[in-house]
C-alpha cells in the first residue's frame, strides 16, 4: 500500500488553500455445493445503496456465522467494513426470514443454520463519508456508489464469507448498466453486454478480495511490458484525463521496472485501475492499494498533467513492485489471513520498506531521475523519520502495528523502511564485492517460496543470514529486531556520500511546495508556524517561533481567507520593506517586526565526500546503477 503524503499531513490542504489552488462454530459442513453464490445488482441502486444476495448452499448442523472484514491484507489498519452494512437479512427455503443476532460490526450470527438458504443486505459505499467519519477508509481500499456512472468494487466491502467457507469456490454474478464495462483482474465466465450481467469465477474467498472492480465507461488502453500485459483504466468524473493521456508515462515507467527486476514475472496480466476524485463529497485518502495482479489508484482530478504523471509513478510503482513482496515473498500470517482475527508479520520492513526502496532505486538505476533528485528523495525519508519513534523495534511494530501505540508509527514503514533497506543494500554490496544486494536477495526467496508458499516469520531473518553474512545477522539484530536507531551518516559514508548542508533560497511562507505555516482546523482554522521543521531566515530573524499564532501581519487580522492574498503579495516584497507580525505565545500577545530581508533557509543535503575514494566510489556505482 502506498499512502500520498498530502493525506498523512494536514497542512497540506490549507496549502492549496492558501496557493489558491470471529466465534466459534458447531459442527458447521457444507452439504450441496461447492461454490458461495453471489448476487449483486448494481442498476437498482436504492438512497445509494447496493443489494447484495449470497446463497452459500444447504448446512447440515449448528448455528452459522456470517462475516464482512474487520481487515484486509495490505491496509494495517481496522476498518471494520460491516459498518457499512444495513438492512441485514436470512431467509429460509420458503423465502421466510429467520431471527439473527449480531455479534458485532462485522458479525452476524444465524442460530438455525440447517434452515438457512440465503442472506442479503445493503451496501452503502465509503467515499461520500470520507469527511464526516473521523478515522475513515483509506480511498484506495473503500467503495464507491454512483448509480448508472461510477462503481468502485474493492469487494470486501460487498462480499462476506461464512465460517468454515472460505476456501471453496465463489460465483459472483453482477448485474450492472449496460453503458459501464467492468475493469479487473478477475476470472470471468460470462458476460453479456445486451442484459448488462457479468458473471465472475474465484477459486476462495481471498481470491474474491484480492481482485477489484472498477465500473465505468469504457476509458482502457492496453499495452504489453516484456510479456507482461498490462491494463490502465482510468475514471475522471469531470473528463479531464483519459488512459490515453498517462499510457506513455506508464509504458516507460513499467519497461523500467521489468528490466530492474529481471527474471521475475509472477503474473501475464496486470490492471491498473485509476480513481480520480472529484473536488466534493469524494475520495480524499490519496494512494494505492497492491493486489496479486491489479492495483486501485486514488488521486485527486484537479492535479495539473506532470503532478498526476509523477505521482502515478512513484504510487504505481510502488505497488507494481509488490508482485515481488509480499505477493511472492511473504509468511503465513499473509497466506491464511484472518480478516476478522487478523494475526500481522513481523515484517513490514520488508512487505512496504523494501517495496517502497525499490520504487525509487529503480528510478536512478534506469535513468528515470538523477544522482540529486535520488540524494534528496533519501534525505526527505531521513527528515521524514524523525517524525517517528526511532527507537521502536520494527519487528514488534509490525506485529502490533494495528494497536496503540504502534499504529501510529506505522507511516515509517515508507520512510525508516526504505532507508533499513538502503543500509541493508549497501552492506550487502559491500560484503559481497557488488555480487549481492537486496534485489538479489528478494529473487532468491521468490525462487525458493512464489506466491503459493510461505514461509515461517519467525525464521526469515535467519534464513536471510544464511544466505548472506554474519554481519547481516548484527545488523538485524541492532536495527531491526533490536530498537537502535540506524547512522545513516556510516552507511552513506561507504559509497563516498554525506550528510552535509546548504544555504538555498526560499520564499517568506513557503519553500516551493513546503509551507512553514500550519492551520488547526480544531481551533477555527487558526494559523501558526509548523513546529519541528527548520524556519527560514525571515521567520528566524523575526524571532517567529514554532507553534506562534498568527493574530495579524501589518495590521491586517489573519485569518485563513485573510492570509492568501498576503502570501500573494510577499512575493513582491523588496528586502527593505518593513513587516509587523502580531502573534500569541502560549497565550501572551507579542509584536514582532523587522525588515523582510532576503529568506533563505539552511537544507540538509546529502553530498560526496571531498575525498573519496576509488572503491567508495565503485561501490557508489555499483549501488546507483545496478
Amino acid at each position: 500500500m502506498n499512502r500520498i503524503k498530502m493525506k498523512k499531513t494536514g497542512y497540506i490542504i490549507a496549502l492549496a488553500l492558501l496557493m489558491q489552488a470471529c466465534g466459534s462454530s458447531k459442527s458447521l459442513v457444507a452439504a450441496d455445493t461447492s461454490v458461495v453464490k453471489v448476487k449483486i445488482d448494481l442498476v437498482n441502486v436504492v438512497d445509494d445503496k447496493v443489494l447484495v444476495e449470497l446463497n452459500p448452499g444447504a448446512f447440515s448442523a449448528g448455528e452459522v456465522l456470517f462475516f464482512i472484514p474487520k481487515t484486509v491484507p495490505g491496509t494495517y489498519s481496522t476498518d471494520n467494513y460491516g459498518k457499512y452494512i444495513e438492512g441485514f437479512k436470512a431467509y429460509d427455503y420458503k423465502g421466510a426470514e429467520l431471527s439473527f443476532s449480531k455479534k458485532d460490526d462485522n458479525t452476524w450470527v444465524i442460530a438455525d443454520g440447517v434452515k438457512l438458504d440465503r442472506v442479503s443486505y445493503y451496501v452503502n459505499d465509503t467515499y461520500d463519508t470520507e469527511a464526516e467519519v473521523e478515522h475513515a477508509v483509506f480511498s484506495p481500499s473503500g467503495t464507491n456508489i454512483l448509480k448508472g456512472e461510477n462503481f468502485m468494487l474493492n469487494l470486501h466491502g460487498f462480499v462476506g464469507y461464512f465460517n468454515n467457507l472460505k476456501e471453496i469456490p465463489y460465483e459472483l454474478s453482477i448485474k450492472h448498466p449496460s453503458a459501464l464495462v467492468a475493469a479487473t483482474s478477475l476470472k470471468e465466465n460470462n458476460a453479456d453486454t445486451d442484459t448488462g450481467l457479468d458473471i465472475f469465477y474465484a477459486s476462495r474467498y481471498f481470491e474474491v478480495t484480492d481482485n477489484p472492480i472498477l465500473y465505468a465507461k469504457a476509458d482502457i488502453v492496453s499495452f504489453e511490458v516484456n510479456g507482461i500485459t498490462v491494463n490502465l483504466s482510468v475514471y475522471s468524473p469531470n473528463g479531464l484525463y483519459s488512459a490515453s493521456d498517462l499510457e506513455e508515462r506508464m509504458f516507460k515507467m513499467m519497461s523500467a521496472q521489468k528490466t530492474f527486476l529481471g527474471a521475475i514475472n509472477s503474473t501475464k496480466e496486470y490492471n491498473i485501475l485509476l480513481y480520480l476524485a472529484g473536488s466534493e463529497n469524494d475520495a480524499s485518502g490519496f494512494g494505492a492499494l497492491e493486489h496479486h495482479t491489479s492495483t486501485v489508484v486514488v488521486l485527486p482530478e484537479q492535479m495539473d498533467q506532470a503532478r498526476l504523471e509523477q505521482a502515478m509513478v512513484d504510487v504505481v510503482s510502488h505497488e507494481f513492485f509488490h508482485i515481488v513482496t509480499p505477493l511472492s515473498v511473504h509468511s503465513e500470517e499473509i497466506q491464511y489471513f484472518d480478516f476478522n482475527d487478523p494475526k500481522m508479520s513481523m515484517h513490514l520492513w520488508m512487505y512496504e520498506g523494501t517495496t517502497e526502496y525499490f520504487a525509487n532505486l529503480f528510478q536512478i538505476q534506469q535513468g528515470l531521475i538523477s544522482e540529486e533528485e535520488f540524494y534528496e528523495r533519501i534525505m526527505d525519508k531521513i527528515n521524514n523519520a524523525k517524525l517517528y519513534e526511532d527507537a521502536m523495534s520494527f519487528t514488534v511494530m509490525s506485529q502490533n502495528i494495528l494497536d496503540d501505540p504502534y499504529k501510529d508509527n506505522y507511516a515509517n514503514v515508507y520512510e525508516k523502511g526504505t532507508l533499513i533497506n538502503m543500509a541493508l543494500d549497501i552492506t550487502l554490496r559491500e560484503l559481497s564485492g557488488g555480487e549481492k544486494s537486496v534485489l538479489w536477495l528478494l529473487k532468491e526467496l521468490s525462487k525458493k517460496y512464489g506466491d503459493a508458499i510461505p514461509f515461517k516469520d519467525e525464521a526469515l531473518i535467519a534464513e536471510i543470514v544464511s544466505m548472506t553474512y554474519p554481519e547481516v545477522s548484527d545488523f538485524f539484530a541492532t536495527h531491526v529486531v533490536g530498537a537502535t536507531p540506524i547512522d545513516y551518516s556510516v552507511y552513506l559514508s561507504k559509497v563516498g556520500l554525506e550528510l552535509g548542508t546548504v544555504e538555498e533560497q526560499s520564499g517568506y511562507f513557503l519553500k516551493e511546495n513546503v509551507p512553514y505555516i500550519d492551520v488547526d482546523q480544531t481551533k477555527d482554522n487558526a494559523v501558526f508556524v509548523r513546529e519541528g521543521i527548520t524556519l527560514n531566515s525571515f521567520f528566524i530573524s523575526l524571532g517567529l517561533q514554532g507553534g506562534d499564532v498568527f493574530k495579524s501581519i501589518d495590521g491586517t487580522a489573519i485569518t485563513l481567507e485573510s492570509l492568501r492574498p498576503i502570501i500573494g503579495q510577499s512575493f513582491s516584497w523588496s528586502a527593505d520593506k518593513l513587516v509587523t507580525i502580531v502573534v500569541d505565545r502560549n497565550g501572551e500577545e507579542l509584536t514582532l517586526s523587522g525588515a523582510a530581508g532576503n529568506p533563505m533557509v539552511t537544507v540538509a543535503k546529502i553530498v560526496s565526500k571531498e575525498n573519496v575514494t576509488d572503491a567508495q566510489l565503485k561501490l557508489r556505482q555499483i549501488w546507483m546503477k545496478g
